[in-house]
């Protein structure tokens, strides 16, 4: 069982920047992880992924603005959040894409205003 908890959230005005956390309670070298939002009334979306080797990608949304990365050693992935908009309100989800299942943590608000 892996734990997954996200921090960083908040509420900033557009054009600010958050930076989220994501901490694994084991280890994610091997393992693709991921950024998903979901905002009120919307299906959750990916925003960013990283693979296991660093590869990343975004949603068209999220390009040039957002970047991913991760820290093996710290167990922990991060987004880092820039110019952001109102439209990127929601909840954010750590996912982690283990062999035999996903995980995902609770979720941290971010709230942007005009």
């Amino acid at each position: 069982q892996v734990q997954l908890v996200e921090s960083g959230g908040g509420s900033v005005q557009a054009g600010g920047s958050l930076r989220l956390s994501c901490a694994a309670s084991g280890s994610i070298t091997s393992i693709n992880m991921g950024w998903y939002r979901q905002a009120p009334g919307k299906q959750r979306e990916l925003v960013a992924g990283i693979t296991s080797g660093g590869r990343t990608n975004y949603a068209d949304s999220a390009k040039g603005r957002f970047t991913i990365s991760r820290d093996n050693a710290k167990n922990t992935v991060y987004l880092q959040m820039n110019s952001l908009k109102p439209e990127d309100t929601a909840v954010y989800y750590c996912n982690a894409d283990f062999p035999l299942r996903y995980y995902w943590g609770q979720g941290t608000q971010v709230t942007v205003s005009s």
